[in-house]
C-alpha cells in the first residue's frame, strides 16, 4: 500500500503529492543548484515521475536553466521546487525542504562535493561525490 507525501511552496499556491517509495535524496552542492536555491546547497528528493502529480491549481513555471533541463518553481512566491533533466528521463527531483512529510529515507550522500562552499563545514559521515558524471 503506497502513502501519499505532501508537499508546496512558501504560499500554499503549488502544491504536490507523490507516491513512496523515493529512488533516493542526496545534497547537492553545485554552482547552479546552489544559485538557484540562494543556500550553500539544496538536499534533493528523486521519484519516479509515475509516482508524482502536481495538485489542483498548481501554478508551476519552468526554467531552461541548462540544455536538456529545467527548474520549476511556483509563480506566486517564486519558491524553487523541481528540477527534471533528459538525463534522468522518467524522474522528477523535488527540493527536500518543501516537502511536508517525512520520507522512507534520510539523505544519502552529497554529490558535486568538489564545488562546495568554503564556508559551511558539514558534519556528518555521508560519502562525498565529486562532479555527476553520465
Amino acid at each position: 500500500m503506497s502513502t501519499a507525501i505532501l508537499g508546496q511552496c512558501l504560499c500554499g499556491a503549488t502544491r504536490f503529492a507523490f507516491d513512496l517509495p523515493t529512488k533516493w535524496v542526496a545534497h547537492c552542492h553545485c554552482t547552479m543548484c546552489r544559485r538557484a536555491q540562494g543556500a550553500a546547497f539544496v538536499t534533493w528528493v528523486g521519484v519516479e515521475a509515475v509516482q508524482f502529480r502536481w495538485l489542483a491549481d498548481a501554478d508551476l513555471r519552468w526554467y531552461d536553466s541548462s540544455p536538456g533541463a529545467q527548474r520549476g518553481f511556483c509563480a506566486h512566491c517564486g519558491s524553487p521546487l523541481a528540477f527534471r533533466s533528459e538525463r534522468w528521463p522518467g524522474e522528477i527531483h523535488l527540493t527536500r525542504a518543501s516537502i511536508d512529510d517525512e520520507l522512507d529515507r534520510a539523505p544519502e550522500m552529497h554529490v558535486c562535493h568538489d564545488t562546495h562552499v568554503p564556508w559551511v563545514i558539514l558534519g556528518d559521515d555521508l560519502p562525498r561525490q565529486g562532479a555527476l558524471t553520465a
